[in-house]
């Protein structure tokens, strides 16, 4: 807001005060010749403390927040500010519902400024986005002959006789190479001298609902995320530390997952909270899952190696004059190094104190994270306040801790594992449901299936539906044989291959193991629905429902701030023509920062690259590579691919990838993601610009503890649609890529069950009848919904 709106406000506000203490007849007349309303400055108020973040939160959802206060309307009619920003709103691909409009008809213009400016900041509007080749939908022709003649020309010069053009960057640029006048920069070492102010709008061929968020609607979705019952996401998390600072913990919210409790630990703490947060810390291990998240940014407990390795690798360069993997290592090295002051000290010695778990429970937790466990004791001179009156049971934790004098659980299972003592065994793991859950699949073909099964069925009541439906979703592709993708915390996915005893079962006998365990999730999926009452009797399911599968531990590291959508969503290609696009470099001095944008055109018998040293293959074409960005603004890459070229040669897939060719990971807030519409999409002959933010299908963009390279999306070109996912892989430019692995997830996302399936047996176990209109339905499940993977995640609740 301008100072000079403060200003009016504070005065006026004081007017009021002054006059409504002196008489409060006075006060009616002076609001009556002003035409003003009280409670309408104490609305204008809370917008000025609103902060815009919150429009962001609600944004991901699809959804427009509007605080309470604010949405007191004035009249029925569509005023002109409302109008405007729906114009505005719709030129970037964005339809506000009756619901909405009216509810903005009631808000200051201030508001509505402050609500475009927000989504042209999510959407990129402010960036550059002029890419290295004006015009670039027509190929510049540059060829590896151009680069070897420019690279030679520039280490002897005109001294050997070269003529050409001397650019600001300082390269020599040979007469009859690069044809100049087509290119923002230099096209040998892709510094760019131009940038541009402007993108495309309204191109788009589908709008994006919009509808209205009040509070409630910010409440409930800051109880859905704190009760999650899986894992959240990069973006889920991200708006619940947002939601911390604004609205208060409630004593008696059930946080059911340890990674979210970290969030909040780290919110408690930071007010100085910390009896509270100490509360929610109910196991050493959960402390040092705390103190790591701090140190690291990782929820998870990562090894300190594997954070070593993983810099390693990312600093690791093709040229090895550029490697500085090694001197990563030791930078990484030096990082992980513990230093606690005196306050942290004693925070953490309280929490271990008060604690009440037995000290030999205790220490069997520590056991398997014993060497850290060392290394934090001495950091924060546990054994000193171990001797200090009051922390007595810290000094006994301690003791028992250093002689070693417990039992270790796991310990006692591989060794009645080892001797073959099938009832020992399972009698232990049945004190731990969940780590049975896991181990469920490698002890029953250790033990042959049926024991295993029976001891399992009777902890069932004691699981987490999410355990139970990752089970029925790993069951076929773990014993039919397949090679599997997974992607350990901290590093990048990787083949797993089939678990060797598998060869001691006939195919018949594998297949009935993976239908017991898919017998016993849909069983136990029933059991728990026939139990919870329904909201009516009609139920609705959109029917794109059934090609979206259900998210459970899909820890990802990038961030959607347009929409949310879930790994293995289905886009349908609206035209013959999807764009590509990479932007990076936002609030960064200029520097030399490469970050690649590459598509893998995969056929038959062979695959074709679309990168920085293959621009125009058949079916695509690419707008150059850009290693150095500008001051602040970032800079941009696109890939477009023909879809009528790549049917006509039979291409099966187009993988999208993006890598940081540079030392190091993607840089964060980097934004990658596609483009598509029914009509023709334009570029810019002068720039070379094609970002219309209104055909973008999708966008996501990168966080922290991100991987060197990313799979973010598959074409699957026979069925016309995109397969939105997240693959991390460890590789500094797109030929690096394991398509092996690509099948492997894919072969993974098919497999999750997906949301349609699991309201299929909701409505069956609860006898709801099914409509065809969402309106007519007493629970309405609708693709819009599915939009919000907080509240989608509450189907596993029970």
């Amino acid at each position: 807001m301008q100072k000079t709106h403060i200003s009016l406000f504070l005065g006026n506000y004081l007017c009021i005060f002054v006059v409504a203490r002196s008489s409060e007849t006075y006060f009616k007349i002076w609001c009556a010749s002003a035409q003003f309303q009280f409670h309408d400055y104490l609305a204008f108020l809370l917008f000025c403390t609103m902060e815009k973040d919150l429009l962001k939160v609600a944004l991901r959802d699809s959804a427009i927040y509007l605080p309470d206060g604010l949405t007191h309307t004035v009249s029925t009619h569509i005023t002109a500010p409302v109008l405007g920003i729906t114009s505005e709103l719709l030129k970037l691909g964005f339809a506000p519902n009756e619901n909405l409009l009216h509810a903005l008809n009631g808000v200051s213009p201030n508001l509505l400024v402050e609500i475009l400016d927000t989504l042209n900041e999510v959407m990129g509007t402010n960036l550059n986005w002029a890419p290295l080749v004006k015009g670039w939908d027509t190929p510049t022709g540059e060829t590896w002959a151009d680069h070897l003649i420019t690279m030679i020309a520039n280490l002897w010069g005109e001294q050997a006789g070269f003529r050409g053009t001397r650019l600001p960057c300082g390269h020599l640029i040979p007469e009859g190479t690069f044809p100049l006048e087509r290119y923002n920069g230099c096209p040998f070492c892709g510094e760019p001298f131009k940038t541009a102010n402007f993108v495309f709008t309204g191109q788009g061929s589908k709008l994006r609902p919009l509808r209205l968020w009040t509070d409630d609607d910010l409440k409930r979705h800051y109880g859905d995320l704190l009760g999650s019952p899986v894992p959240l996401n990069a973006t889920q998390a991200d708006s619940l530390k947002i939601l911390l600072r604004h609205f208060p913990l409630s004593a008696t919210a059930d946080i059911k997952m340890k990674e979210t409790r970290m969030l909040v630990i780290d919110a408690l703490v930071e007010n100085g909270r910390d009896d509270e947060a100490g509360t929610l810390l109910s196991s050493p291990t959960d402390v040092m899952r705390y103190l790591w998240y701090r140190h690291t940014g990782y929820k998870q407990m990562v090894k300190p190696r594997t954070l070593i390795k993983k810099a390693e690798r990312s600093h690791a360069h093709i040229n090895p004059e550029l490697d500085e993997s090694q001197k990563a290592a030791n930078d990484k090295k030096k990082e992980l190094r513990l230093h606690y002051d005196r306050g942290w000290c004693r925070r953490v010695a309280r929490w271990l104190n008060t604690m009440n778990l037995p000290a030999e429970k205790a220490c069997e937790q520590m056991h398997p994270m014993r060497e850290m466990w060392v290394r934090l004791i001495r950091a924060l001179r546990l054994a000193e306040y171990a001797r200090k009156p009051g922390f007595e049971r810290l000094q006994t934790l301690l003791d028992v801790f250093y002689r070693q004098d417990y039992p270790v659980w796991q310990g006692q299972v591989d060794a009645s594992k080892a001797h073959r003592d099938a009832a020992t065994t399972l009698r232990l793991l049945q004190q731990r449901p969940g780590v049975f859950a896991r181990n469920l699949f490698a002890t029953m073909l250790w033990f042959g299936p049926d024991e295993p099964l029976r001891a399992f069925e009777q902890v069932l009541p004691n699981l987490p539906l999410r355990l139970l439906l990752t089970l029925g979703s790993l069951a076929d592709n773990y014993f039919y044989g397949s090679q599997r993708m997974v992607r350990p915390v901290g590093s990048s996915g990787r083949l797993v291959d089939p678990n060797p005893l598998l060869r001691l079962y006939t195919e018949a006998q594998r297949t009935k193991m993976a239908a017991q365990v898919n017998d016993i999730y849909l069983r136990t999926m029933r059991q728990r629905w026939s139990t919870r009452q329904p909201n009516g009797k009609t139920i609705y399911i959109d029917p794109r429902l059934y090609d979206v599968p259900l998210s459970v531990g899909d820890r990802d590291a990038t961030l959607q701030d347009m929409s949310c959508a879930l790994q293995g969503t289905r886009f349908n290609v609206e035209g013959n023509a999807v764009r590509l696009f990479l932007q990076w470099g936002k609030g960064l001095p200029a520097q030399e920062l490469d970050m690649d944008l590459s598509a893998s055109i995969l056929y038959d018998k062979k695959e074709v690259q679309c990168a920085y040293f293959n621009l125009s293959p058949r079916g695509a074409k690419h707008s150059g590579d850009i290693r150095k960005i500008p001051n602040q603004v970032g800079t941009a890459e696109y890939i477009e691919l023909d879809l009528d070229v790549l049917r006509q040669y039979d291409a099966r897939y187009v993988v999208f990838t993006c890598n940081a060719y540079s030392d190091g990971d993607l840089t964060p807030n980097l934004v990658v993601g596609w483009m598509n519409s029914k009509f023709p999409m334009t570029v810019d002959e002068e720039t070379g610009v094609a970002y219309d933010p209104s055909t973008v299908q999708h966008m996501v963009r990168i966080g922290s503890n991100s991987d060197k390279g990313l799979v973010f999306g598959i074409l699957d070109v026979a069925n016309n649609c995109i397969i939105w996912l997240e693959m991390p892989f460890a590789g500094q430019n797109v030929l690096t890529l394991n398509n092996e692995g690509i099948v492997a997830f894919l072969h993974k996302l098919q497999a999750k069950p997906k949301v349609g399936d699991l309201l299929d047996i909701k409505a069956e176990a609860q006898h709801l009848a099914r409509v065809d209109n969402p309106e007519e339905a007493d629970e309405a499940y609708t693709y819009l919904w599915a939009q919000d993977p907080a509240a989608v995640t509450q189907l596993l609740l029970g």
